[in-house]
């Protein structure tokens, strides 16, 4: 009897040396490397500059060939994609589709590490009545290509999406998708469910705020210290904007039976400028935004509906794009500068020591303040009923990891990270401590000490 409950205690140490190596290789963290601009740097030193970083994957909007190339032989996911424009001969030919393949992903994986193809972008929700039916087909000829070649297992196919796919989203546990798209959101769906591909969305907190500027929304949506808000349908107190955004997403795919499709969430960003009359922008809310995401991924606390769970995330963007039409804020979304530095500090070097500290809100009065404020699209984080562990990612700064613990604890309600943990065991030492701890609880049980 103490023979076999050792083997099982071993057996769980085993597991947690295991959970040590596999955590370090799970990468939550990448970047929207546009393009529309006349003042970008060279390509071989972004690709540095990105090595430089804690970014794991890159997402491009098209298949550049000068920076897949560039990438080859980083370890870093690439996401290339299909144009608008290619979908209509991408679905009738599946030959072009066969070369497109050939062009844009043989030629470069797998040294180049492609790991999906979004075809098209934010085409369901377009009103484009002419594109929107040859979505699909686009996407099933892509997959047979990628099929033919033996990759539809490595590489995914997806498309990506706005938020207005969904007609409601507040409460979370109420998400639903638009009736509107009902005929072409479940095909699509379907194609995830079958292929084990994501469904890539775009939600912007930033977007939440200025429908509805008051300073308690601003706090909601930067991950700001707030009052939280319940969700009346399931009781979960949420903590933050993009928690509610995601899990309004993860509702409406339950609701539809397609629960098991992963979310991947393919932009998300907040401007450091913008217009005069545009509420929101400003180097302190995009630092706070950007920097408290990162931490809140790291924290591997999940959502509320996906708890321990990070969603890939890619943050827009690189680098601000100075040939975007619109606003001014949408020419202000670079973490970096053309001279390569940084336009402020969300912890994502390699080398920081020190991680970014909270941001207290800057709350830019509005052009007009509305009379009745406008719910926002979402609330967020519960607090679990009894103490919960806050375990740390291998290689993370001492620095870094205690401000994560701190952060993911405080929001998450869970006690342990009051003060300080100087000095601060690494990963490796927990982990041992934790199986040490269990073995000698074994010996103890069977009296064998």
């Amino acid at each position: 009897m103490a023979t076999q409950k050792l083997s099982s205690f071993f057996l769980i140490f085993l597991v947690l040396l295991q959970s040590l190596s596999s955590a370090e290789s799970q990468a939550f963290v990448g970047v929207n490397y546009g393009q529309l601009a006349d003042n970008l740097p060279p390509v071989t030193e972004t690709v540095k500059l990105i090595q430089s970083t804690r970014i794991e994957k890159v997402r491009l909007y098209g298949a550049d060939p000068a920076i897949i190339k560039a990438l080859a032989n980083t370890g870093i996911g690439i996401v290339i994609g299909a144009a608008n424009g290619d979908i209509p001969a991408l679905a009738s030919d599946p030959n072009f589709a066969g070369q497109w393949v050939n062009s844009n992903v043989l030629a470069y994986y797998p040294a180049s590490k492609i790991i999906v193809v979004t075809v098209g972008n934010e085409v369901v929700t377009s009103g484009d009545q002419n594109l929107i039916p040859q979505l699909l087909p686009a996407m099933q000829n892509v997959q047979n290509a990628l099929n033919a070649a033996s990759l539809g297992g490595r590489i995914k196919v997806s498309t990506v999406h706005a938020m207005s796919i969904l007609s409601q989203s507040d409460p979370p546990s109420s998400g639903l998708f638009s009736p509107v798209f009902g005929d072409t959101l479940k095909a699509l769906l379907q194609f995830h469910k079958e292929n084990g591909s994501p469904l890539m969305i775009n939600p912007y907190p930033f977007f939440a705020y200025q429908s509805d500027p008051r300073p308690e929304t601003l706090a909601f949506c930067l991950f700001q210290p707030n009052a939280g808000r319940v969700d009346s349908g399931s009781g979960i107190k949420y903590m933050n904007m993009f928690d509610a955004q995601v899990d309004a997403v993860h509702s409406a795919l339950n609701a539809w039976g397609f629960k098991e499709v992963q979310i991947v969430v393919a932009e998300t960003g907040w401007p450091y400028k913008g217009d005069p009359n545009e509420v929101g922008p400003s180097v302190d809310n995009a630092k706070a935004y950007n920097g408290n995401l990162i931490n809140h991924l790291r924290s591997m606390v999940g959502t509320p509906l996906m708890p321990g769970i990070s969603v890939d995330t890619y943050i827009f963007a690189l680098y601000d794009e100075d040939l975007k039409p619109g606003p001014g804020s949408e020419r202000s979304f670079g973490l970096f500068k053309p001279d390569l530095s940084v336009t402020y500090d969300v912890g994502l070097s390699k080398n920081a020591q020190t991680p970014t500290a909270p941001v207290t809100p800057v709350s830019p009065a509005p052009a007009t303040t509305p009379t009745t404020p406008t719910t926002p699209v979402t609330p967020a984080t519960p607090k679990p009923t009894g103490a919960g562990w806050c375990m740390p990612k291998p290689g993370t700064p001492d620095a870094e990891l205690q401000a994560n613990l701190d952060y993911a604890c405080s929001q998450a309600g869970i006690p342990g990270t009051a003060t300080s943990l100087k000095p601060l065991p690494s990963p490796q030492q927990i982990l041992v401590t934790m199986a040490v701890l269990i073995l000698v609880a074994a010996y103890d049980a069977e009296n064998l000490l």
